[in-house]
């Protein structure tokens, strides 16, 4: 093992409070994989809920293992050290189980870097009983998890809290690994993708699933329907983190408003709220541990003891955005001080806004920007997309109007504007509905910089459309992702890659779908009627 890697996670471990360290002895061993690197994984609430609910086992020892840092890559390479855990230094292949934790599609090709790091085969099929068990939790393991499903030996189509303990009882009492899969295929929410395969036809579309005998043709998603039981929460405080020093606190999981291009307010329905108590609680707990709390949700604005809460004296809290509303009015006196809080027109017309069910006005954006603005608030952010469906020329030119409107408003302060590029989702109505070409998407871009280049304390920020291509594909594909991805190694040219592996970019991505179309994610149960979501769909492209 190289001393140089060994050196640098022992540093990050020193700037940490709450780190737990266990005897490995007669524990089932996790290791529990973020595949990004160490100040992204740490960020995130969920990776940080499941390793505080894991270690609060007596059974279990979880020990984190996340990307390495592009430097550390080539030392590992030099070295040819094994890929190991934070805590123990043990290398990943040496864990009984592997758990990945999935939160956005881009970091697939992550995943088999890792793999390949900590020498376990890609593919489950390659793998023996001598290797980790490989499962996969996240958002991404319930809305589709196909484009990695041959990596993997279970995927949890669901929310953790609900699962995780069922699933250990049975690992610690299986006989062995085919025991293990074939009762883990009959429990809801567990999905092992040995058990089904997939057919073409001669267009390269999907004909038919098949499942094994015993294995349940559709898989229901799971939820905790009590999100005041929830034990997610803050395991670890260190400032070597996106959000450095700041315990992280779920107010609330989904979003009342379901814009029909945003998964959160479809696969976390119904929406579910933490009793005013139960946060209080932990609010508490966190007073005690950091200097800053931040609380989690999507319209925040929209619970009900917000103000109750933000009003806790002593206390700095800093919430994510607020909805361009009239709630959020009476939230921006809490926000002074701060450098920083976003607002998401998402875009720049009523007309577009009523095609996407965004439910805000001109009016509602431009009366919130102006109260952050009046706060003193040092930048304002605002979150717009290009490409969505039925946009024209007038809805782009629309994004520079309405921002020209909030800096005519108030001169006060900076506005950032941070714009990405529609991509198609699962289990939302525009699931059938095709990226925009993206050249077309870059000369937009472009035109909205071109706009705003001369306006005063206005800066444009946008993501790169050829990794929202990437994320498009990863979002939307099958199993035939598996190729791309094993032949994208140590390269992002997933555009080569599609090619070599026979995948037709222009099928997934810019073709439109019909309603009778099988998709790929279309075996998991998420609540949502296809049906109803088409109507979504019809209704959105008759606003034209």
């Amino acid at each position: 093992m190289s001393w140089k890697l060994k050196e640098k996670a022992d540093k990050l471990l020193s700037y940490e409070k709450g780190t737990v360290y266990k005897n490995p002895g007669g524990r089932i061993s996790i290791a529990l994989i973020y595949p990004n690197t160490y100040s992204v994984g740490m960020s995130n609430l969920g990776f940080q809920g499941i390793y505080g609910m894991l270690n609060q086992m007596d059974t279990v020892v979880c020990e984190r293992v996340f990307l390495p840092e592009k430097d550390d890559l080539a030392e590992y390479s030099r070295t040819g050290t094994e890929l190991f855990s934070m805590e123990s230094k043990r290398p990943v292949n040496r864990f009984d189980i592997a758990a990945f934790s999935v939160s956005f599609e881009n970091d697939y090709p992550n995943i088999a870097a890792i793999l390949r790091l900590a020498n376990i085969p890609l593919r489950a099929s390659d793998r023996t009983g001598l290797h980790p068990l490989v499962i996969m939790g996240g958002v991404c393991a319930f809305f589709n998890p196909e484009p990695v499903a041959d990596f993997f030996d279970i995927c949890f189509t669901g929310e953790a809290e609900e699962m995780l303990a069922e699933f250990l009882d049975l690992f610690m009492s299986s006989q062995d690994r085919e025991y293990l899969l074939r009762n883990s295929m009959k429990t809801e929410g567990l999905y092992v993708p040995k058990f089904y395969s997939v057919s073409y036809d001669e267009a390269g579309m999907i004909s038919s699933r098949h499942n094994a005998v015993g294995a349940p043709a559709f898989i229901n998603k799971r939820i905790l329907k009590d999100l005041s039981r929830s034990c997610i929460t803050t395991a670890i405080i260190t400032k070597e983190t996106e959000f450095s020093g700041m315990y992280l606190i779920e107010a609330m999981r989904g979003c009342p408003w379901s814009c029909r291009f945003c998964m959160t307010g479809r696969i976390y329905r119904p929406v579910r709220k933490k009793d005013l108590g139960a946060i209080t609680k932990e609010i508490e707990t966190a007073q005690g541990l950091a200097e800053r709390i931040g609380l989690i949700g999507p319209s925040l604005s929209d619970y009900p003891g917000i103000q109750k809460i933000l009003g806790i004296p002593g206390t700095e809290f800093s919430i994510t955005s607020l909805r361009a509303s009239t709630n959020s009015a009476g939230l921006v006196r809490f926000m002074k001080g701060h450098r920083s809080i976003s607002i998401a027109p998402e875009a720049g017309t009523e007309r577009l806004r009523q095609v996407i069910n965004k439910k805000i006005t001109e009016d509602d954006i431009i009366t919130t920007a102006s109260l952050i603005l009046a706060e003193g608030i040092e930048t304002l952010r605002l979150y717009f997309m290009v490409g969505l469906p039925t946009e024209t020329r007038e809805d782009i030119l629309g994004i520079a109007g309405l921002v020209k409107k909030v800096r005519e408003n108030s001169s006060k302060g900076y506005i950032t504007l941070s714009v990405s590029t529609f991509v198609p989702k699962p289990f939302t109505p525009f699931q059938w509905h095709p990226m925009e070409d993206l050249q077309e998407v870059r000369e937009r871009l472009n035109l909205i910089s071109r706009e705003l280049r001369h306006v005063k304390g206005v800066k444009v920020f946008h993501d790169v459309p050829k990794y929202a291509g990437m994320q498009g594909l990863f979002s939307l594909g099958d199993r035939r992702i598996a190729g791309v991805l094993e032949k994208m190694r140590g390269s992002n040219d997933w555009i080569k890659a599609a090619a070599a592996s026979g995948v037709s970019v222009e099928d997934i991505l810019f073709r439109k779908k019909g309603f009778g179309e099988i998709l790929p994610w279309d075996f998991i149960d998420a609540g949502i009627s296809r049906e109803h979501l088409w109507s979504e769909y019809e209704d959105a492209l008759q606003k034209t």
